[in-house]
């Protein structure tokens, strides 16, 4: 007992003296502009949003009349385009490292999480059920947005001579920039993307994750969960091990875990959803008509209809992370030569994410009850109200959604890994030292997101993963010309097929 009050007392001390260094940063990233007297709406969410519905205009809807070409792309039907007029569907590209199915689970496995699960009761909340409508309609606009960063990816990675793939942000930043003719703000901007990079994939890709895995392990799967309270650590180096066993593998071996568990892991927990929505399915109209009705006329709800759109907004931008830019790193690694097929999958993944799991999520919440507006909770308290939604309709729904929500942290810290490491080889270099180095620090924040409440830490990180959106819309907006060449180009292919 004495151990467990000392190693709450090192927390709070890092926390406080932590937060004291960080806070001005945290805050001018998650500042909000004042709309009302009691409400604000973050600046970075603003900038996403603008971001997101200029693309879907200036690409004139591709989120929506090229949503089943993508779905082509990902099944393989042009995939012997990569072998000039042949009509065989073999892979004869040198070009990257990844199918366009693995870069897509890789990307799905870094996005669909636990936000997606306790994010969603934490909008509801303190928006309503309103806050669903929102959520759908910022992830169908983020699907444009995701186009354009991970054509972008792929159009301006490196391949050194053993056929390893580097790219995302910081490559389109600083090659794509030069090209414009602003060499030095491109390299600015890419040395400030890649810090904050490396330091989001340490918090909220990694401590978070374990943390949260952990907290939902204690409480759903060990009936007195107290007798191992302050052993978080045991936890964390399990999962730190099985971490370390599939990033050393790099970005093929990363692929080739998250292309099995991602679709596992969705299904899983999307046909647990449907079981309770089929056990309640009287209700589901009913439900349907409280979200419509929550989004335009919320009654009860503080700061009316510009709380319940920005609650939806915030969930919904800040769980795809469309315009963050962290997705492209993933895309990067895609196995073809023509950019825009790269960025026509990656469309999907805010779809996957926002649209269908973000959504469900809301309504096996909202049809059970399990979320009134007004309750203040927390992330834990989330997830946990998700687990009693499922147990409402079998009792042993919460065991299955434990194991979705180890397998959804471990998925995002895997993905996250290959994120930092790449922004981390930008900034110090490729060699196997610099690499393992990285990595080797990576685990040992798994250790201590498990064992430790370090709030401050991961308030830090996340705040850098946000402001990752800051040089990453400077360069899409620069740079979309470029992108529209490369869909014009890819699609002229395609035709030529047809």
């Amino acid at each position: 007992m004495g151990a467990f009050i000392a190693e709450q007392n090192l927390d709070q001390k890092i926390n406080e003296t932590f937060g004291n260094a960080t806070d001005w940063f945290v805050d001018a990233i998650l500042a909000e502009i004042p709309l009302t007297d009691d409400v604000g709406i973050p600046w970075v969410l603003v900038v996403l949003f603008s971001g997101a519905m200029f693309f879907t205009i200036y690409f004139k809807g591709i989120n929506f009349r090229d949503f089943f070409t993508a779905i082509q792309v990902v099944r393989g039907k042009f995939d012997h385009l990569e072998n000039g007029n042949t009509t065989e569907k073999e892979e004869v590209t040198k070009n990257g490292e990844v199918s366009h199915f693995q870069a897509l689970t890789t990307a799905v496995s870094a996005t669909v999480g636990l936000g997606n699960i306790a994010g969603v009761a934490i909008a509801l909340s303190i928006g309503g059920p309103g806050a669903t409508l929102w959520m759908v309609l910022i992830g169908v606009l983020g699907m444009s947005s995701k186009f354009v960063e991970c054509t972008l990816g792929v159009k301006y990675r490196e391949i050194d001579e053993h056929g390893k793939v580097f790219g995302g942000p910081m490559y389109y930043l600083k090659k794509g920039l030069s090209e414009k003719g602003y060499q030095k703000l491109g390299k600015v901007l890419a040395v400030l993307f890649s810090i904050m990079c490396i330091g989001g994939s340490f918090g909220g890709g990694n401590m978070f994750q374990a943390n949260q895995a952990f907290k939902l392990f204690n409480k759903v799967l060990i009936p007195d969960g107290a007798m191992i309270q302050g052993q978080g650590w045991v936890f964390g180096v399990v999962m730190a091990i099985l971490v370390a066993v599939v990033i050393i593998g790099g970005i093929k071996k990363i692929a080739s875990v998250t292309d099995k568990i991602v679709p596992f892991m969705v299904l899983t927990y999307i046909l647990s959803v449907l079981v309770v929505l089929g056990l309640n399915f009287s209700a589901i109209p009913t439900a349907l008509k409280s979200i419509w009705d929550g989004a335009f006329d919320p009654q009860g709800v503080i700061g009316g209809f510009v709380g319940v759109l920005i609650q939806g907004f915030r969930r919904g931008a800040f769980s795809n992370e469309a315009g963050i830019g962290s997705a492209s790193i993933a895309h990067s690694a895609v196995k073809t030569d023509y950019p825009a097929s790269e960025g026509l999958v990656a469309l999907l993944e805010p779809f996957i994410d926002t649209v269908v799991v973000c959504t469900m999520t809301a309504l096996v919440l909202i049809i059970t009850g399990q979320v009134d507006t007004g309750m203040q909770i927390n992330s834990e308290q989330g997830v946990l109200l998700t687990a009693s939604a499922l147990e409402s309709g079998v009792s042993w729904f919460p065991y299955l959604l434990t194991i979705a929500v180890v397998l959804f942290a471990f998925s995002s810290m895997i993905s996250w890994s290959y994120y930092g490491y790449q922004s981390w080889s930008y900034l110090f270099g490729r060699s196997k030292r610099m690499e393992y180095i990285y990595k080797s620090i990576f685990c040992c924040f798994t250790v201590i997101g498990a064992s430790a409440t370090l709030n401050a830490v991961t308030d830090f990180s996340d705040a850098m993963v946000f402001a990752m959106m800051v040089p990453n819309m400077v360069g899409l907006f620069l740079l979309k010309d470029k992108v529209k060449q490369e869909l014009k180009r890819y699609k002229h292919k395609i035709f030529e097929m047809l």
